[in-house]
């Protein structure tokens, strides 16, 4: 009547990073505006010294106009990269399975509904906005995870199988 569920470690300590993940993003879209301009100010800052030739040199117009546009993609790739991180870890949860599948479209709902919750969250948060286009990107980023994961599994499940093939 009842099928036994087998419960993995390995995707218990899975799905205690998702949450970990989860939290993250949470904490993040609770910075007010000030403290999240303040966080990603120092990453373009830092990146647009790294790779702009130059730049110390510039005029300080022109270094406010090139730190402008880099912070506007930093926001957004720190966006895809953590919801990457998101869909990686909640489709290791989920475990081995097709790529067109309800297991797989669950991890993508998932991430998107996550997505959805967060922007409503900075709604909440002073001087932050919830933005459609922020869903989209972060839902983007978690496909992609997901596909990473999957290449993953499928590389492990095929090194695990081969020394067993070896043996016979």
């Amino acid at each position: 009547m009842f099928s036994t569920i087998r419960i993995y470690p390995a995707r218990v300590v899975f799905a205690l990073l998702t949450i970990a993940c989860m939290v993250t993003i949470f904490m993040f879209s609770g910075d007010n505006a000030s403290a999240s301009s303040n966080k990603s100010g120092r990453v373009t800052k830092t990146a647009v010294e790294t790779f702009v030739k130059d730049y110390d040199e510039m005029p300080p117009a022109k270094q406010h106009t090139i730190l402008d546009k880099a912070e506007h993609i930093v926001r957004k790739l720190a966006h895809y990269s953590i919801y990457t991180l998101l869909g990686f870890l909640a489709s290791l949860t989920v475990g081995k399975r097709r790529l067109f599948s309800k297991k797989s479209l669950g991890v993508i709902a998932f991430c998107f509904l996550y997505a959805c919750s967060d922007e409503i969250h900075q709604l909440f948060v002073p001087g932050r906005a919830g933005m459609f286009t922020d869903v989209l990107i972060d839902t983007g980023g978690a496909l992609t995870g997901m596909l990473i994961s999957m290449a993953v599994l499928f590389i492990a499940g095929r090194l695990i199988k081969r020394p067993e093939q070896e043996n016979t």
